[in-house]
């Protein structure tokens, strides 16, 4: 399966799965996932991906620092609406990587592991999404500022005519390079910018 060579230079998230381990799906509950997961997942690779993926990695490392973060443990609350925006798109990269789910989600087994209403929206708080550990109550706030890192100009225009299905092939490919460069850039050249991504204790 091809994917662009940037993608396996970014870093994976390793978790436990308690519910993964009992069933006997992941030795240990051992799990890896990567950012290809989550791009088949949306079926696109996009700022909008990306920034849930590495926020995601982000918010577990800072509410885990000691050890490997706890798929099915963590709460998140996002601020926007579900249909707003990207917001949708966002909690189905979130619900991958942490287990937490709306309604819809797994209602557990004997009263253990549930992962039906970890994940809710139009919350009030300060940032796009909160994190919380189930068992401290330890929480982090997180959102990213996309637009610090901008698609260069010639993107915009080569975006409308393959909308426009005007573009040829030279035009499509090129129009996907330029779009992949600028996921490269976020994560690999601003993941540990903290005016991109921001991640802090919630008050």
């Amino acid at each position: 399966m091809y994917f662009p060579e940037f993608f396996a230079r970014i870093p994976a998230i390793h978790l436990v799965d308690p519910l993964a381990a009992m069933l006997g799906a992941a030795q240990g509950g051992m799990l890896e996932y990567r950012y290809e997961d989550a791009v088949k997942l949306a079926g696109h690779s996009c700022p909008t991906v990306a920034s849930a993926y590495w926020l995601t990695h982000l918010a577990l490392q800072q509410l885990y620092p000691q050890a490997l973060p706890v798929r099915g443990g963590v709460r998140v609350m996002l601020a926007e609406n579900r249909t707003t925006g990207v917001t949708g798109v966002i909690a189905q990269v979130v619900t991958l990587l942490t287990g937490a789910a709306d309604e819809g989600g797994f209602k557990g087994l004997g009263g253990q592991f549930r992962r039906q209403g970890l994940l809710s929206f139009a919350e009030e708080q300060p940032l796009a999404l909160r994190f919380t550990r189930l068992d401290t109550g330890a929480s982090v706030d997180a959102e990213a500022d996309v637009a610090r890192v901008p698609q260069v100009p010639e993107a915009s225009s080569l975006l409308a005519h393959c909308l426009a299905g005007e573009a040829g092939e030279d035009e499509r490919l090129a129009f996907g390079r330029l779009w992949q460069d600028r996921v490269a850039k976020l994560l690999l050249e601003h993941g540990d910018d903290p005016a991109v991504f921001i991640v802090r204790p919630a008050a």
